[in-house]
């Protein structure tokens, strides 16, 4: 490992750690993830609870919540104390179109999300962050495992001239990519964005790097073959340094609450011909910025 990349895990692992007064916070790695506890989302939380849940969230980018009995109320209002809720694009057929059900059959060959990448970073403001609860997971010891990265240090840990290199340029991400093979209703306008490669996060001002395989498709400012190899090497960041990532486990009951700026994740389809059922909420975010 080069100097300038344990320089890098150095920082993240020797920040200092914030207290809390009315949670539990419990790494789950030392550069992402925390399990929560003490809360009851079936409850209205204080004012003292929300802000240092907020404060975990910016700490650790990705928050797990275990035997959370809610319903789809308790999930938007829980979700609602973070931001607007985002409406689910392309809007569901029926149901709430604040609530996207996850929904894997004994049949499926395949399942949404079965691959690294941030929720529709594809849009002009892609969303601040996603709660998923689970309720229904494989049978035991059938996987179905979330893995997050930790895309600030996916950054960091590049070396300085790639940095520099990054610093500037941009991203096309289509949402088209990531949707092939899928059935769009007729009016459907597949979403098409320009973003930084390099993003600042909005409220840490921290660089991330913002390109993930399932919807950055060119730098423009490179050749066709150029910008090619460069997303192909920055794919391969996040894939081939597991020491990135943490894995949630989840049991039925499990909240997870990820921060889409600077995480991302990987659903693993690894429990065919299980099943699996879930709720995600979604919360909008802002304009990206480097």
């Amino acid at each position: 490992m080069e100097d300038y990349e344990l320089d890098a895990i150095k920082r993240i692992t020797t920040r200092p750690r914030a207290e809390y007064r009315t949670i539990e916070v419990a790494p789950i790695t030392p550069v992402i993830g925390a399990e929560v506890s003490g809360l009851d989302l079936t409850q209205e939380l204080t004012e003292e609870q929300l802000a240092e849940v907020r404060r975990a969230f910016l700490d650790h980018h990705v928050l797990v919540f275990r035997r959370q009995d809610i319903g789809v109320d308790d999930h938007k209002r829980f979700a609602g104390h973070f931001g607007e809720p985002r409406p689910v694009n392309p809007p569901p057929p029926e149901g709430d179109p604040y609530v996207l059900e996850i929904r894997t059959s004994a049949e499926a060959s395949n399942v949404a999300g079965n691959g690294w990448h941030a929720d529709g970073t594809a849009d002009a403001e892609p969303s601040l962050g996603s709660m998923l609860h689970i309720t229904r997971t494989p049978e035991p010891g059938c996987g179905g495992d979330t893995l997050f990265a930790n895309m600030y240090l996916a950054y960091d840990m590049l070396s300085p001239a790639l940095r520099g290199l990054l610093d500037g340029l941009t991203a096309v991400h289509d949402g088209g990519l990531s949707l092939r093979g899928y059935p769009l209703p007729p009016d459907y306008v597949v979403p098409k964005s320009e973003h930084p490669l390099v993003v600042r996060h909005p409220e840490t001002d921290r660089r991330v790097l913002y390109v993930n395989p399932a919807y950055t498709d060119r730098i423009p400012q490179l050749s066709a073959d150029e910008s090619r190899a460069v997303l192909d090497l920055l794919f391969k960041v996040v894939a081939e340094r597991p020491l990135l990532s943490c894995r949630v486990r989840w049991t039925p009951g499990t909240l997870v609450f990820w921060d889409n700026r600077c995480v991302q994740h990987h659903a693993t389809y690894d429990y065919y011909p299980h099943t699996r059922y879930g709720r995600r909420v979604a919360i909008n975010g802002g304009p990206l910025k480097g």
